[in-house]
Order: structure tokens, then C-alpha cells, then sequence
């Protein structure tokens, strides 16, 4: 098993940037997939980003491509998420997901999870 423990998260303004950081521990980090997700009040989990075991690959959601951006280091065993240019409607609890087989954006394949960080943007 793996444990994802996200911070980062806070209040921005419209048009500023926060980074998320997701730490794992348990098992390989390099073993698992990584992806984020966000849910905001009312509405069902969201695909935002993820990245391939090794790093090579990445997806996004259209919504974030050119101001989002995920990455990993296995060494640290984090993966990360830049965000830039946020808008209010980038406001939700954004979480990490792993899966040891799965890179892609359906949530219902990620095993593990993390508890969540909120992300606030102002307008």
C-alpha cells in the first residue's frame, strides 16, 4: 500500500499560482501512476492532471492545459502540481490519487488517495 498526505492548497487571487505537493510513503513510489483530481461543492469528482510512472507522459484535462503543470521525483517520492493563471473556477478540494497499473484520468481505477487540500481563488 501507499499513504498520499497533499498540501499546498490555500486562498489566491484570480490570476495568481499555488503548488500542490502530494508525499507518498509505503511501497516503490516509482511503482505507481500518479494523478490529480477536484471536486467542488455540488459537483462529482473532476479529472485535472496525471503522470506516468516513470514521468515521461503526462495528461490534462483541456481546462488547465497551459497552466497547469504535473510532475514527479521519485527520490522525494512527491509528485507536484503547478498552477498558474488560477481562475475562481479552479476553487475546490483538489486530491492525488495512485494506482500501481492504471495512467489515466478515470478516478474509479486510482486505488489510494489522499485526504485533500482546498484550493480557494478569489475573483
Amino acid at each position: 500500500q501507499v499513504q498520499l498526505v497533499e498540501s499546498g492548497g490555500g486562498l489566491v487571487q484570480a490570476g495568481g499560482s499555488l503548488r500542490l505537493s502530494c508525499a507518498a510513503s509505503g511501497r516503490i513510489f516509482s511503482s505507481y501512476a500518479m494523478g490529480w483530481f477536484r471536486q467542488a461543492p455540488g459537483k462529482e469528482r473532476e479529472f485535472v492532471a496525471a503522470i506516468s510512472w516513470g514521468g515521461s507522459s503526462t495528461l490534462y484535462t483541456d481546462s488547465v492545459k497551459g497552466r497547469f503543470t504535473i510532475s514527479r521525483d521519485n527520490v522525494k517520492n512527491t509528485v507536484y502540481l503547478q498552477m498558474n493563471s488560477l481562475k475562481p473556477e479552479d476553487t475546490a478540494v483538489y486530491y492525488c490519487a495512485a494506482d500501481e497499473k492504471y495512467f489515466g484520468s478515470y478516478y474509479y481505477e486510482y486505488d489510494y488517495w489522499g485526504q485533500g487540500t482546498q484550493v480557494t481563488v478569489s475573483s
